[in-house]
Formats: structure tokens, sequence, C-alpha cells
């Protein structure tokens, strides 16, 4: 998939929200451990649909209801659900940052069985899922992909829609260092801070505040790190793991894992960085990123994950050293 959403999926979309009466149950739905994007492009729509003056809103995601720290304060906040508390026959269903329905888990079945449903995403590995698709995997967030639904809905942003759909664009852009961080990243960016927003301020909560434990364990995680300068092609290879045991003896809950792909890719001598993260016993959350020499989204895909050609992601099963052998061996049949 190249292309983003044509004209007529962009007016099936509009046409989805405008049949559903005021009082009619909608539920939002993003995937599963969510991050910045998720929540974030999620939660402004949902405070989109309140400007418009639905009243039966909720928002949810499969599996723990755990919302990192650093999200906790987003405005729309209270719209989250837990899972068992999603309305279990809603009249619309509008589904975030999601590229394969085995990420929305037991709540496949409310998109399913919607009299409505829309999917709004920007991953290029995106399966087609679900009812009218407005997907574009030129988009740097999802928020990009709610900011331009909710335009034509003719909802206006104000500051709580906007950091919302700033903090989705900012964690998605790595803090606007991506490749995907084009002109018109930054002429959203630029909306988004004229309602009011203080992005200094927003960034020390989301980038720059982790609790003392969260930076031993990140020590600890690094310091076990391994480069491979042969691997990928040539094109180099670092990686390391995180069990649950490390952080049980760290006292830190599983989201804290999320960022440390971030130092593993700034390795120089490596193209290619992994991060394998333990979910349950023989289980492993893995995380793939290049620096642009090489797709990582097809060793993704293959494992029954997805993500961008730089970014993707997997869940992996056996030992890390396992995990790591198939990433090795599916770069090098990419690549040879």
């Amino acid at each position: 998939m190249t292309v983003g959403p044509s004209v007529e999926q962009w007016a099936a979309a509009v046409a989805a929200v405008r049949s559903t009466g005021l009082d009619d149950e909608i539920q939002l739905i993003c995937h599963v451990n969510p991050d910045g994007d998720a929540l974030g492009s999620m939660l402004g729509f949902g405070l989109g649909l309140r400007r418009l003056g639905f009243t039966r809103v909720r928002a949810t995601f499969p599996g723990d209801f755990a919302v990192p720290t650093p999200y906790q304060r987003l405005p729309g906040i209270d719209l989250l659900v837990p899972e068992a508390d999603a309305f279990a026959g809603p009249r619309l269903v509008l589904v975030f940052d999601v590229a394969s329905e085995s990420r929305l888990g037991a709540l496949a079945g409310r998109l399913a069985a919607a009299p409505a449903g829309v999917v709004l995403d920007h991953h290029a590995s995106n399966t087609g899922f679900g009812g009218v698709q407005l997907v574009d995997p030129q988009a740097a967030a999802t928020s990009v992909v709610a900011d331009g639904l909710l335009s034509r809905l003719g909802v206006p942003l104000d500051q709580e829609i906007a950091e919302c759909f700033y903090v989705a664009l900012a964690t998605d852009t790595g803090s606007f260092k991506f490749d995907m961080t084009t002109v018109s990243v930054h002429e959203l960016a630029a909306r988004l801070i004229a309602t009011g927003l203080r992005p200094g301020e927003i960034s020390r909560r989301i980038f720059d505040s982790k609790p003392f434990g969260a930076m031993k364990l990140t020590g600890e995680v690094l310091g076990r790190a391994v480069l491979e300068p042969a691997a990928a092609g040539g094109q180099g290879m670092v990686w390391t793991y995180a069990t649950l045991a490390d952080l049980e003896r760290h006292a830190q809950p599983p989201y804290v894992l999320d960022t440390l792909i971030d130092p593993v890719r700034s390795v120089a001598e490596a193209d290619v960085s992994v991060v394998v993260k333990q979910t349950a016993p023989g289980e492993w959350s893995v995380s793939l990123r290049s620096k642009g020499a090489v797709d990582v989204s097809g060793v993704a895909v293959s494992q029954g994950g997805g993500g961008h050609r730089l970014a993707a992601g997997f869940t992996g099963y056996g030992e890390p050293g396992d995990v790591v052998d198939t990433v090795r061996r599916l770069l090098d049949e990419y690549l040879n």
C-alpha cells in the first residue's frame, strides 16, 4: 500500500460518523500496549466527537488496563475504560493505529459486528481489515489521519485535542527526528502549537522524565548489548534483551522498556537495531529499527507482525538468542 485514502474513502468515513445518532454508542479502540500515537490519536478524536455533541463515547484497548505514566495526563483520559467495559454492541467503531486485526485481541469482534466501522492507520503493512479504511503510509503518525477526518467533519482544533495529537505526532517522529518528519509534519505541529500548547512542558513529561529505577534498568540492559558488524548484509546489527526478572528487580512496569530502542539504535556501527522484551515465559515483544539501509518491515510481517520500512515489530518465542537468530537469518535472506 503506497497511497493514502481516496476521496471516496474520506467521504465514507465522514458519512459513517454523521449517520450515527448523538446518543448512539461509539467505541474507539487502539492496539494492545498502546503508545503515544495510539492513545493520542484515539483520545484526540474522541474529544472531537464530544465537540460534535456525541454523548456516548468510550475508548479502550485490549489486554491489561495499564496506561503508561507519561500519558496519564492526556486530555480525554476519562474516555478510557477497561476492555471489559467496552460497549457490547456499539453503533460505530473506530480503530486507531492498528495494522492488523490480531492487534485488537478479543475486541476484534466489536469491529466486525458494528453496523459501521472506520480504521485510521499509517502502517504500510496494514492488512486492509475492517470497514472504511483510512490508511495513509505516508503519514508520520495516525494522528495525521485523525486530524484529517476531524477537519472534514468540521471540528476545529482546540488546545485539548491539539495536545493529544501533538503527543502522538512527537512520539512517532522521535521528537521530530525521524525520516517521516516532513514539511507537512512541521506545518501540523505549528497548527497544534498555535492553540496554546507548551511543547517544552509536554516534552519533559513525555520524553525526559523517568523513575530512578527505570534509569538503572536501562543501564543494565544496555550493558548486555551485542554488536554484530557482519550481520544485516554487512550493514551491522546491534541487539539486546530485557526480561520480566529485570523489571521485577528494578520494580518497574513493562512500558519503561518501550523507549529502550532509542539508545540502542544510536550505535554508529549498526544500521539495524533489535530490542527483545519479555512479555511472558517464552514470549517476547521484538522492536526492529533501521537507519535506512535495510527494510525491517519484511522481517516483522513474515513473523506475523508489522510496521514501517525503518520501524517494525513482532512477537517472538523461545529464548532471546532464538529470536535474534531468526531476525539475523531473515535479514540475510532478504538482503542476499
